[in-house]
């Protein structure tokens, strides 16, 4: 088990599910984690029941954020700084599928929002104190599920394509979209960041019983987490990895496009998944990159 004494962690979507599970795991190998979550009472919980199994000296942190609220993304960053002056590695984690297409109250397709353009804004803010921690990790959980996603320029809010038709899951087109924006970008970042200590990658934990499946048919969601669905304990293992393992250090997605479920790997090593179809060239990925940068520049 790897030493994470003396690091500090930020999680967003911390308070269940994959979140929750990499904050034990990580508090457990003696890190500072520092939990995102919107309501106060479960994420209040989540922090207590990772303080209590956390090792000597690890301070576990709540912090509240709407990550649908861009200014609320920014507002997470700034309270962050407050308590803060280094950080070691960021979970970019939260993500949702709601059943039908809404907006935000910035206007936005709510699971662009939270699935993808909140990864943008708060690593963003968080930057150039990544950078003054170096050697730094940033981590961005995707989804093999990319593979079906499409980067249509003129629907970036999936208003034309929310569903796929005769899918189970609703808002399945939109949650794979999100999840490729989220490689995309992820592997435009590392090559941005060459050089400066700062690591960069986007993974993919398995299939694994989340509340994300709650959109499902009650038997449908049932036979999905009994006979299908990976435990929680399970899908923690790739973000923890990427956040813990020494070498893992120096891996990168400018060279390593997203990492595949440790734990299907009895090496306990992460598996390397290049994304199908051949879609990580580097010109769209930087047009995918720009393209919200644009969007974001609008909404404070």
């Amino acid at each position: 088990m790897s030493n994470m004494q003396g690091k500090i962690v930020l999680i967003t979507g911390a308070n269940s599910g994959i979140g929750l599970e990499t904050s034990r795991q990580l508090a457990r190998m003696g890190a500072s984690v520092v939990m995102v979550a919107r309501d106060r009472a479960k994420g209040e919980a989540a922090r207590a029941d990772v303080q209590q199994i956390a090792a000597k000296g690890a301070q576990i942190t709540l912090l509240l954020a709407d990550l649908s609220r861009l200014a609320n993304v920014r507002q997470l960053a700034h309270d962050f700084r407050a308590r803060f002056d280094r950080l070691d590695v960021l979970i970019n984690n939260a993500a949702i599928i709601p059943t039908e297409r809404t907006l935000t109250a910035d206007g936005l397709e709510t699971q662009f929002a939270v699935n993808h353009l909140a990864y943008v804004v708060l690593t963003d803010a968080l930057l150039d104190l990544l950078k003054a921690s170096a050697p730094s990790r940033i981590i961005n959980v995707a989804s093999s599920v990319h593979e079906q996603g499409v980067i249509d320029f003129s629907d970036l809010q999936n208003a034309r394509a929310y569903d796929v038709p005769n899918f189970p899951v609703p808002g399945w087109q939109a949650y794979s979209n999100t999840k490729l924006m989220n490689v995309l970008y992820t592997g435009e970042l590392a090559r941005r960041l060459a050089g400066t200590g700062v690591t960069a990658n986007s993974l993919h934990p398995g299939a694994i019983g989340t509340n994300l499946t709650r959109g499902l048919p009650g038997w449908k969601r049932w036979m999905y987490l009994t006979f299908r669905a990976g435990k929680v304990e399970a899908g923690a293992r790739t973000p923890v990895h990427l956040a813990s393992a020494p070498e893992v250090a120096s891996v990168t997605a400018k060279d390593n496009p997203m990492i595949g479920p440790v734990w299907r790997n009895l090496s306990n090593r992460a598996n390397i998944i290049s994304p199908k179809p051949i879609i990580v060239v580097r010109a769209l990925a930087s047009r995918a990159s720009c393209t919200p940068r644009r969007l974001l520049a609008t909404i404070r």
